[in-house]
């Protein structure tokens, strides 16, 4: 009987890096590259073989994620089997994992909702190791956690933002593991010992205790890995996105008034006119946009924007942006959900 891989996605966290679009929602709700960061995450699982059968658990928290998170899920992905489990206070990784433990036996896939990277999950009908740690070699490693690994290519130890640099295997936040009831138990023990930095348990300690008691874990090695943990990793996986395959809009055209700048999306039901749009502009459903020019910047769904100039910009949902000339120089603006900002 084939066994089900559980997908664990965490989204707790109160996303401060995000402010102020996460006052308002939670940080996988946050657009780039025309869909939520959430889509593009559940687009990376479409690798995953096709006999295997899946179930999905989002770890949520409390307030924003559990009010739209689930939600979110069951309108636009209803044939996907998932559960929602409820974090209430930020205890760290391996607390998730833990109040979420009835949902988690047999296989399981980590990744944390932040992580966007390519790769292929198709090995996993084969692995033959008991765990799997994604990594990126990066050129300065210390602000991550590293993988040690020894020379037969066995994961060793995990370290957090090392002093070094002569280890540059970076993991990237995604995780594989043969059997869940490991895991847990690691956890338990991990709790047992008081193992946590101040007052939160991480997955890092959690995965020690397990190479500990023999668990042979190796690295998978992508080549790129996209960050949408501040706003302006934000607008840099937007750019990334547009230019390997999620622009719509990919050609020069001038038309009406408008002139594009690809690479570009803009959604269909977005209204434009006498308006310059991209490079590396995301329009949302139903903006409205206006004399205005619009670059490397993420307008999501209902925004305005008339007569102003923006670069580098996030705008939050149903904000208005009202400036005085598409020709000043352009607006560097992070506002978030329902903001005006006016010049005069």
């Amino acid at each position: 009987m084939t066994q089900t891989l559980k997908i664990v996605i965490p989204t707790a966290g109160w996303a401060t890096r995000m402010r102020p679009q996460t006052w308002s929602k939670p940080k996988p709700l946050v657009s780039v590259a025309g869909k939520t960061v959430l889509d593009h995450l559940l687009d990376m699982f479409e690798s995953v073989p096709a006999g295997m059968e899946v179930e999905y658990v989002f770890i949520v928290g409390p307030y924003l994620g559990e009010m739209q998170i689930p939600p979110y899920v069951r309108e636009r992905y209803p044939a996907l089997k998932a559960h929602y489990v409820l974090q209430p206070v930020m205890k760290g990784q391996s607390d998730a994992f833990w109040l979420a433990r009835e949902h988690l036996t047999g296989p399981v896939l980590i990744c944390f909702s932040d992580t966007l990277m390519e790769t292929d999950f198709s090995f996993l009908a084969d692995e033959k190791a008991d765990g799997v740690a994604w990594v990126k070699p990066v050129p300065d490693p210390r602000r991550f956690g590293v993988a040690e690994v020894d020379g037969e290519g066995w994961v060793t130890h995990l370290v957090e933002k090392p002093q070094t640099m002569d280890n540059n295997l970076v993991v990237v936040g995604c995780y594989y593991f043969k059997q869940a009831e490991e895991l847990l138990s690691a956890i338990e023990e991990q709790f047992r010992r008081g193992a946590s930095l101040r007052g939160e348990y991480f997955l890092t300690d959690t995965i020690n205790i397990m190479i500990e008691r023999g668990l042979k874990m190796r690295t998978q090695t992508v080549e790129v890995w996209l960050d949408t943990g501040t706003i302006d990793a934000t607008l840099e996986t937007n750019r990334y996105l547009l230019e390997h395959g999620k622009a719509n809009k990919i050609k020069n055209k001038k038309q009406h008034g408008i002139k594009i700048v690809p690479p570009v999306f803009v959604h269909a039901s977005a209204k434009i006119s006498n308006s310059v749009i991209g490079p590396y502009a995301s329009i949302g459903a139903d903006c409205i946009i206006t004399g205005a020019r619009v670059e490397d910047s993420i307008l999501e769904a209902g925004v305005t924007v008339d007569t102003a100039a923006l670069k580098g910009s996030f705008i939050g949902r149903q904000a208005r942006v009202q400036g005085r000339s598409a020709d000043d120089p352009p607006l560097k603006l992070n506002i978030g959900d329902n903001s005006s900002v006016t010049l005069k």
